[in-house]
Parts: C-alpha cells; structure tokens; sequence
C-alpha cells in the first residue's frame, strides 16, 4: 500500500508523476512481482484509473490483464479486478459526466478497436467462457458483462468464436438458471446480443430449453406487470423467433403459446398503466405477430392461428380490443395482432364475425372498427390498423365477403341500424379523403378473386338527392372521378374500379355503357400533367387496358378494335404504355408490394394498397400485349380462350374424379392402417402371450426339478426335519384327512353291498325266467322279449360294475396318497414318544383297512368275471331265440284272429304289469319308461301264451 500511496500521488515534495507514468509503473508491478498482494493492489489502481484514462490503460495494460486471468485464477478477487478493468476499457458505456458532445464517434471507434485486440486471439474469448463458468460472484458477474460488450462491439466476430467453441451456448445459458437475480438478468442481456442475426446460436439457444425459463422468469416477474426484466425477457424471445421459422415450430409444438394467454388478461378498470406495462405489453403483441406474420410459411402460420385460437389467446385478444380505457398505442397494436391471428384463416374469421361489442344494443366488431376507420377524428396510426384489420378479415374470405356486400344490397339494408355496407359506401362519399381511400380499398377487398360479388355489387343503387332517380354505385364512382377532387380520393376509387372490372366482363360492359367514361379517361390519359397527376394518368390506362382486355365485344361501339383504334388516334400506343408504366414506377407503389400492412409515415403518402399491386404485376404485361394486337390475333385468342375454357372444364372434370379417388384411397389408407395396426397389437398379444406361457413352462419344469430336489433332500436327511420345523395344526390336519378316507370307505362298502343284494336278486329273477321258459314252448314270444329285459338289464348292470371299478381306483390311489402322507408324516413326528404310537396305530389301521379294499376288490372281479361269462351265454341263447323268432312271426300270420281276443286280455296285463313296477321299485330296481314298455310289451305276450295254453 505504501507504493500505492507513491504511485497514486500521496503527500509528497517531489513533482507529480503523469497519468501515463504511473499506467506504466503499476503495470511493470503487474508484470514483474511476485507477491500475489502486490500485483491484486496493482490491478485494483489500474480498475479505479481504467475510467478516466482509458486509452492508455487499454493500451498499456490488456496484455498484463489477460496473463492474470491466464495464471491468477485461484484468486477471486484479482480476476474481478481484472475484468472490470477490461470491461471499462472496452466498453463504451461511459460514465454521463464523461460523455461531451464532440466524442461519441471516437468513443465507438475506441471500444470496437480494443475489442479487436481482444478476440484476435480466440483462447481469450473461450478463457473468458471458462470464467463465466465459476460460481463466484466477483468472477461470474464482471465476466458476463465483459462478454456481453465484446457482442456489442464485435457481435458476428465473436458469435463465431463462441459458436465453435465446446460447448460454449451451453455454457451461457447456466446464466439464467443462477439464483442471483443480478446475474440472471445480465444473462438475458447477453444473450440478447448472442442471438441477434445469427440462426444457428438460435436454434442452439432455443433446444437448450430457453423458451421454459424465460416464461418461466416473465410468469415469476408478474406478466405485463413486471418491470424491466420482463421487458428484456421478450426482447430475447423476439430475437429467438423472429424469422426462425424451426424455432416457431418448436415453440408451437412445445404448447408455448398456450403460456402466452396469461400475460393479456386485464381488468375491467384500465386507467393509470404504468409505461413500463405498456412498454411489456406491446412487446408481447409483438411477439404473438412474429408467430403469425405473413411472411412466415403459410403452414406454420396456420397451425400457430389454430393453437391460438383453441387455446383461448384469440378470444383474449378480442376481449382488449373492446375494453374501455386502454391506451392507444396498445389497442393499435391489438388491433394489428388480431389482424394477423385471423388473416386466411376461416375459422378465426368466423369467430371475429361473431365477435359483438359490449354496446347497447350490441354491435359487431367490425361495424365498431369501421366506425372509427371513417372517422377523421381518428388518429390516423389507427385508422390504417382498422383497414388492416378489415383487409385480414376478408382475406381469402368469400363467406365474410358475401356477408359485407350482402349489407349492400336492397334486399338486405337494416333502416334501423347501422351496416358495414352502408358504412363503407357513407366513408367512399365523404368529404375527407382519406376515409375516401379507406373504404374504396376495404371495398376492393370485398371483391377480391370473387366474380360472383363483383356481379352482385352492380344492383346496388345510391340515392344521391331527393327527387332524383337512384344510380348504380358502379356510376355514382365515376361521377366522383369526373368531378376532379382530390388525388388521394381519385386513386382509391380508380383501383375500386380497376379490382371491379378484372376478370369480369359483365362489369365491363356496364362500365362502357356510360358513354361519358371511356372519353374521360382518353383524356385523362392524353394530357400533359404534373408528376401529381401522372398516378392517376397511369391508373387510367390500366382501368382502360381491363375495358380492353376483359371486353367480350357485347356492344357494337366499344368493341376491342373500335377503342384500341381509339388509343392509336388520341393517346398513341407507345404514350399509353408509357403512361401504364407510371404506376409500377412510383416510388410508393414500391413499398406497398413489400408487406400487406399498410403502414405509412404521413396521410398524404397512403396511395397504394399491396393487393392491389400484385393486380398491377399481373395486368400490366397482358395489357400492353393486347394493345398491340390485331383483330385476328384477337378472334385466335378468343378461340384459344374457348378451348382452354374447354379443356379447363374437362380437367376440372377430372380433377374432381382425381379428388374423389383421392377420398377413397385415404378412406381406403385408414382402414389399411387401422387393421395393420390391429394385427400388429394381435402379433404382439400373441408373441407376449407365447413369452409368458413359455415362462409359465420353464417356471413349471424348475418348480419341479426343485420339488424333486427337495423330495430326495428330505428322504435323505429325514432325521433333520423334525417336529420342531413343524407345528400340532398339521399333524391334526393329517388325523382328519385319515378319518375322512375311513368313512368315504365305509360308504363305498355299503354301496357295495347294496350292488350285492341287488345282483342277487337279478340272478333269483333271471332263474326265476329260465324255468319258466322251459315249462311252456308256447310261450316262446313272451320268453324272447324276457330275455331282451334280461339283456339290458344286464348292460346296466356292466356299466354299474364299470362305474364301481372307477370309484375303486380312484380309492386305491387316494389310499396310495394317504400312504404316502402318512410315511412323510412319520419322520416328522417322530421327537414325540404320543405321535410316534398314534402313527403306529394309524400304520395298522390302514394297512388293515387296504388289504380289506383289496379282498373287497378281487371278490368283485371274480364276480365281474362270472357275470360276463353269464352274459355270453344269455347271448348265445338270444341267438337261438331269434331263430325261433322267426318261425314265431310265420305262426303269428296264421293266428290273426286270435289276436282279438288278445286284445281284451291286455287290460288285464296292464294292471299286472304295474303291480310288477311298484314290486320292483320297493326292491330298489330303477325302472326306466322304455323298458316298462317292452317289458309290459312281453308281459303281454306272455299272458297271452299261458290262456292259449289253459284254452
């Protein structure tokens, strides 16, 4: 500090050191000491002199300042230092008191010249992005303004430089995720000047998430009501989108715009808006413009007007344009912004329509906005906001178009309130002529590529005074243009005219049947005037070329020859083209073709509308062609005209058949991929579904391989599972299972029994049969159908047996389980002296209750075995009474009149035959309705046998 005190001019008797000595001294300190203090006291004297002796610390002390930001970087504080320093040197926001007058140019020159120096060697620039990176404050802050006036000064220099170094957007963009507010901000303000006019750094900025914090930050800072922040915010986010056409889609695709409605909700109260709510407030309109301008491509532009119609913005847009107390300025810029939202696209126009003013009673916007278009009172700014508005609306529009003109017509005038129509026609009247112009172009753009609308428009009817017939509108503009008024009103009706007539020639023909227009405008043309009037000279030889060449020879006198020889005797062809050039020769026909919005400095310069300029270009070249045309060239063309008309129909024709093929192939292309797309969910069920079974299986065969496993583990080591791995509740579980297979045994031994008693009843019966047929051959018949019963019988009986064996398998496995469970009960078990006897017992049981079953089961085989060896000789006995059968039926013809004293016998048979039923259900026999018929049937025959043998 003592050398400080030196240096700095302290107390001393000695001469004073200049400026520049003591610059030199303390940069010698910077360069050649090696205390750190030393050399952070040296760079703060060169920070506090970098100010008011800034050439020569630039010059003197960048090269010493860079090598401490290159070899000092473990201390904070003298990197601060040394970037401020920088920062003053390079800068050129000076002080207020140090700015004169006579400096500002060598004050630019300076700091773009250090700047310079500076990035001609890239490592400072990419050293300065390393420092930018560090947390600390007295670090981050010096270096992100240092950066930010490198951008300033040099901006596409240094934009390149950071372009190619890794990672060096992304480094930056940390800047406005800091918590320091200061930072943050100074962040946005860098990078401001990084993005400008650079699409790359652009893009770069705009994927490395900077639309979410920078709504993010504008949302925290409170919208429109937020301070300067907000306002640098936007200007960023107009930087990112403005010609960008992949950042817009990006910020669509994003929901974005759906952020944006917030920011225009106002209150019904709108007095007292601070400038700095103004100021945000036009930028966010700015920015809703930048996504939706007309210069932007047609398809980003629509599916931007569609988000922000469903999002609900358009409708809040709406909502400005008709409150009361907001300023001027911002409800001209809403007014423009909505404009553009609607501009060619139907369903914004549609919604605008509906759109109604919170008047008593209510009108519709647009009669509202035409209102103050022909009010002179006006400011003018609005009024041409008003005509844009209009223009945007209309705009490929043939339904808003229809609906503007139809207030025009007489079928559709309202005597009680006020139209567009009638406003319109009221403005093209009037005595100011700028509403003249207005409402000759908003008019113009009713008609606008719509035949149609131009034909209609020619019923209209004026009443000009009372007591004097109505004229047409068409006659009434003429009668205006011929009564001289001003430029600015005879411009606007001549392009009114010029859009009336193109393209339709029943126009034209009204038009020259006043026969004062045509000698009108000959003379208009033909006379010398002022560089004023050559405008309007020009304007007449176009709407004179459209008589021309929309003329479809109707009347005699103003056939196409007749006034092209017209031109040649009063104009002179070459004057009259030289006269059409005027126009697209003008110096404000120029800058209305460059933007739709009419946008003007002064009233006095509003002469050319930009549709109307596109009408120029493309009539000029055809008009000056058709001058100089013969008559028989002109009969050629009228029959190419017919058969290109021709083959326009038929590939009109064709085109529709092509657009509805078209429909059908798309509905085709659906279904195609909806099915494609079904199958291919099915494939995938399917192939899941594969998968799981398959793991299903493989989970299985583990399962089993591990129950195996387990199976032989236990086997093996059965001593080790004992009782304590296992609780009394199984070994209970075990006891009732036993007592369940004791008792399902005890009731397949009754059932067994039963089957018995039952089988030996059959035998005594079927004994009972057989003695009987051997006691009477006349009773063979009778003894036949016996044995049939004694057949099925015996087939029920099979299957019982068959069913019995079943239930006896089924026993023999269950008791092969319980075996089972028993013996890997019995290891378990076997700690407890009580188990291990109850065990023994249950052993006992089951081993005498098994051998039991196998006895039962063997005696019912052997019993099986006879009963079939039974049924093969009841078989062979069958056979044998077939035969007699058939000796029978031979007999049986032979005794037909017996068989009606047979016939009284079988009531008695009826009644013994259901005493047998009731004997044989009492027995417990099932009886079956069709065997009690056949075996009532061979009771019968069997009566019948034993009285012919009593007889």
């Amino acid at each position: 500090m003592n050398f400080l005190r030196g240096v700095m001019g302290g107390p001393s008797a000695g001469p004073q050191p200049s400026g520049a000595e003591t610059i030199q001294k303390l940069c010698d300190r910077v360069a050649s000491s090696t205390l750190l203090d030393d050399r952070r006291d040296a760079v703060r004297a060169l920070k506090s002199l970098s100010k008011k002796y800034r050439l020569e610390v630039g010059i003197q002390a960048m090269e010493h300042l860079i090598h401490v930001l290159q070899t000092d970087r473990s201390d904070s504080e003298i990197i601060g230092y040394a970037l401020d320093t920088l920062y003053n040197v390079i800068s050129n926001d000076l002080e207020e008191e140090e700015q004169e007058e006579n400096l500002p140019k060598q004050v630019d020159d300076l700091g773009s010249q250090f700047t310079e120096i500076f990035i001609k060697q890239q490592e400072n620039v990419t050293l300065l992005l390393t420092l930018v990176e560090e947390f600390d404050f007295h670090v981050r802050w010096p270096g992100v303004k240092l950066l930010t006036s490198l951008l300033k000064q040099q901006g596409p220099q240094v934009q390149q430089i950071i372009l190619v170094s890794p990672m060096g957007v992304s480094r930056l963009m940390d800047l406005l995720a800091d918590s320091r507010e200061v930072i943050r901000n100074d962040g946005v303000l860098l990078l401001q000047q990084l993005t400008k006019s650079n699409a790359a750094i652009q893009k770069i900025v705009a994927f490395e998430n900077a639309f979410e914090r920078l709504l993010d930050i504008i949302t925290e800072e409170g919208n429109s009501d937020g301070g300067i922040v907000v306002e640098d915010c936007l200007l960023l986010l107009q930087n990112l989108l403005k010609n960008n056409n992949s950042n817009q889609n990006f910020f669509k695709e994003g929901s974005y715009i759906q952020r944006m409605k917030p920011w225009f909700e106002v209150g019904d109260d709108n007095c007292g808006w601070s400038a700095q709510k103004v100021t945000n407030l036009h930028l966010m309109l700015q920015l809703v413009r930048v996504l939706v301008s007309p210069t932007n491509p047609p398809g980003a532009t629509s599916s931007c007007q569609k988000a922000m119609f469903h999002c609900g913005l358009l409708q809040q847009l709406c909502t400005i344009l008709m409150a009361t107390g907001v300023p001027a300025d911002i409800l001209t810029e809403t007014i423009n912004t909505v404009s553009e939202v609607i501009r060619g696209c139907q369903m914004n126009q549609d919604y605008f329509a509906s759109v109604n003013a919170p008047s008593n009673p209510p009108r519709p916007a647009i009669v509202v906005l035409l209102m103050s278009m022909v009010n002179e009172r006006q400011p003018f700014v609005l009024r041409c906001a008003v005509l844009y508005c209009f223009q945007c609306f209309l705009y490929k529009n043939q339904k808003g178009q229809g609906e503007i003109v139809s207030t025009l017509l007489p079928s559709t005038i309202d005597g009680n309130s006020v139209s567009a129509g009638q406003l319109l026609c009221g403005g093209l009247f009037s005595t100011d002529s700028l509403s003249n112009w207005c409402a000759a172009v908003a008019l113009a753009h009713a008609l606008q590529e719509n035949a149609t609308l131009k034909e209609q428009l020619l019923r209209v009817q004026l009443a000009t005074s009372i007591g004097n017939p109505p004229v047409s509108l068409l006659q009434q503009c003429t009668n205006i243009l011929s009564q001289g008024s001003k430029v600015q009103t005879r411009v606007g009706l001549l392009m009114l005219l010029c859009t009336w007539l193109s393209n339709c020639s029943i126009a034209v023909t009204h038009f020259l049947h006043n026969p004062a227009n045509i000698p009108f405008l000959t003379g208009q043309i033909a006379e010398n005037l002022g560089e004023e009037e050559q405008l309007v000279q020009g304007l007449c030889a176009l709407l004179l070329g459209i008589s021309i060449y929309y003329n479809d020879n109707s009347l005699e006198n103003y056939r196409k020859e007749k006034l092209k020889q017209l031109i040649e005797k009063r104009i002179g062809r070459e004057n009259f083209i030289e006269k059409l050039g005027f126009i697209s020769k003008h110096e404000l026909y120029s800058r209305a073709a460059q933007k739709p919005q009419p946008s003007f400095s002064s009233p006095d310069h509003m002469m050319f509308d930009h549709e109307f300029t596109k009408l120029v270009k493309e009539l000029e070249g055809v008009i000056s062609k058709a001058i100089y045309k013969s008559s028989e060239e002109d009969k050629k063309e009228e029959e190419v005209k017919k058969t290109l008309e021709q083959h326009d129909n038929i590939v009109t024709h064709y085109k529709k058949v092509i657009r509805e093929q078209d429909q059908e192939l798309e509905e085709l292309k659906q279904r195609i991929n909806t099915l494609t797309s079904q199958n291919e969910q099915l494939q995938a069920t399917v192939t899941q579904q594969v998968s799981q079974i398959q793991q299903h299986k493989d989970q299985y065969n583990l399962l089993k391989v591990q129950l195996g496993k387990d199976t032989q583990h236990h086997n093996s080591h059965s001593d080790t599972f004992q009782m304590n791995g296992i609780q009394m509740e199984e070994v209970s579980k075990l006891k009732e299972e036993l007592e369940e297979w004791k008792n399902k045994h005890e009731l397949l031994q009754g059932q067994l029994r039963e089957k018995d008693c039952v089988i030996e009843k059959l035998k005594s019966s079927q004994l009972e049969m057989g003695t009987t047929e051997q006691s009477s051959q006349t009773s063979r018949s009778g003894g036949l159908e016996h044995n049939n019963e004694l057949q099925k019988e015996l087939e029920m009986l099979r299957s019982q047996i068959q069913l019995q064996s079943g239930e006896i398998s089924k026993l023999q496995i269950e008791n092969q389980k319980l075996q089972v469970m028993n013996t890997t009960a019995d290891p378990l078990l076997g700690d407890s002296g009580a188990t291990a006897a109850n065990n023994s017992e249950l052993e006992g049981r089951l081993e005498q209750e098994i051998k039991q079953l196998k006895s039962e089961v063997k005696a019912l085989s052997e019993e099986k075995e006879s009963l079939k060896q039974h049924l093969d000789s009841s078989s062979s006995t069958v056979a044998i009474l077939q035969d007699e059968k058939s000796k029978l039926q031979q007999e049986v013809a032979e005794s037909k009149k017996e068989q009606d004293d047979l016939l009284v016998l079988l009531a008695d048979q009826d009644q013994k035959l259901s005493a047998l039923k009731i004997k044989l259900k009492d027995l417990g026999v099932p009886v079956e309705d069709e065997d009690d018929i056949e075996s009532g049937d061979q009771g019968d025959e069997d009566e019948d046998g034993d009285e012919e043998e009593q007889d």
